[in-house]
């Protein structure tokens, strides 16, 4: 069965298109700038030129056409009609509290996930449009939603209640979700098939580190915490998010400073972070090629990016009794050497050692602790398509 994978953010559009045969990607794809001018699809496929769209796309229903229509080009020669395509699989960001798993969607599923948009705004809101887009276009074709917050539904009380008045998560939903949970699931799984050892005997400290960054304590297979919250905002400093501070900062500045709550928004969500301090950009590259020019605000960004990190492993090796593994996934965990280093210094005493040579390595699985390293260490490129694929097509069976 082919199963094709959709990511809707606010203007963009990743996809995939997967023979769950053989698990291998048959096509890759990004659309660019939906709704602004300079529209822009992009495909690529193994031992072909990149296939490229630059056209006008002012919602997401001309750009999921676009799409559709690139999959049946016929210098890809990746199928042949849309009947190839046996079910689409949908990232969802937040599923609330009812969904602890992924779910063929119908009328009543496609109504949770717009309730849970009040919890997600900047998130569920395009991938409400790309199911609703999809199934006006594909009607006959079975969907499923697979929702970020899914895999953390596993964490105890104590880890994702609020230290706030109760009737607040009682009446409003007020808790750490968690995010990057199909990331984290994946990256667990494959560490413990690498190891060859059962997931239910590994501690294991998973490190999704990209422009969001999120880390997740996972004990016998099962979330048991995560550092980001109740939105993407909480936890590691990120690319432009700030993580988690004071809330009291917000106050001063609207109170004292004058200060409305979307400034308020912007300056956390888009404007804090490895930006913010760096004043240079939320892309770790730029930031480290400052930093070794001897840009002082670049090597304090990093440092506090390593720091918090460093401290997030720490903890979680302290929750779980110790720990097993530390995997570390996403853009800047599977790319940056240099970033996996400074995040595990000081750190050797829970019982490994770096070997700067594996190290070296960037985008395969590589376990980069030395041999005799009682606690392993490893990058793992994630794989959020296939997990999202893989219960796809687990669902869909049982219809």
């Amino acid at each position: 069965m082919k199963t094709l994978v959709i990511n809707c953010g606010s203007s963009s559009l990743k996809y995939q298109l997967i023979d769950m045969e053989t698990e291998k990607s048959l096509v890759q794809g990004l659309v660019e700038r939906i709704g602004i001018e300079g529209s822009i699809l992009t495909q690529k496929v193994e031992g072909k030129d990149k296939y490229i769209i630059k056209e006008n796309m002012p919602n997401h229903k001309v750009a999921i056409e676009h799409v559709l229509k690139a999959l049946i080009n016929k210098d890809h020669n990746i199928i042949q009609s849309m009947d190839e395509i046996g079910a689409v699989g949908h990232r969802v960001v937040h599923g609330g509290e009812k969904y602890s798993h992924s779910v063929v969607i119908d009328d009543e599923v496609l109504e949770s996930i717009k309730e849970c948009s009040s919890l997600a705004p900047l998130h569920n809101p395009p991938n409400i449009i790309g199911i609703e887009v999809c199934r006006e276009l594909m009607p006959n074709t079975p969907m499923v939603a697979v929702f970020d917050t899914a895999f953390h539904q596993t964490m105890p009380k104590e880890s994702y209640i609020c230290p706030l008045p109760y009737e607040l998560y009682e009446k409003y939903g007020i808790r750490k979700y968690g995010f990057h949970g199909t990331s984290h699931m994946y990256v667990s799984q494959k560490v413990a098939e690498v190891m060859e050892k059962d997931i239910k005997d590994l501690k294991i400290v998973t490190c999704h580190l990209g422009n969001g960054c999120s880390l997740a304590a996972v004990k016998g297979g099962k979330s048991i915490d995560t550092s980001m919250g109740f939105t993407p905002l909480a936890g590691v400093m990120m690319g432009t998010r700030s993580g988690s501070i004071d809330p009291s900062v917000i106050s001063y500045l609207m109170e004292v400073h004058g200060y409305e709550i979307n400034d308020i928004n912007e300056i956390l969500n888009k404007k804090s972070g490895v930006l913010g301090i760096s004043g240079i950009s939320s892309d770790f590259r730029d930031v480290l090629e400052e930093a070794e020019n001897g840009n002082e605000r670049a090597k304090l960004a990093l440092n506090i990016f390593h720091y918090k990190v460093r401290a997030q492993i720490a903890a979680y090796a302290g929750i779980m009794g110790g720990v097993d593994a530390i995997v570390f996934t996403a853009g800047i965990g599977e790319n940056s050497s240099v970033t996996r280093k400074e995040c595990l210094k000081g750190l050797e005493f829970l019982g490994f050692e770096i070997d700067d040579e594996r190290n070296s390595v960037r985008g395969k699985i590589q376990e980069i602790s030395t041999d005799n390293s009682k606690v392993k260490v490893y990058e793992i490129p994630t794989n959020e398509e296939l997990m999202i694929a893989r219960d796809t097509v687990k669902l869909i069976s049982n219809i």
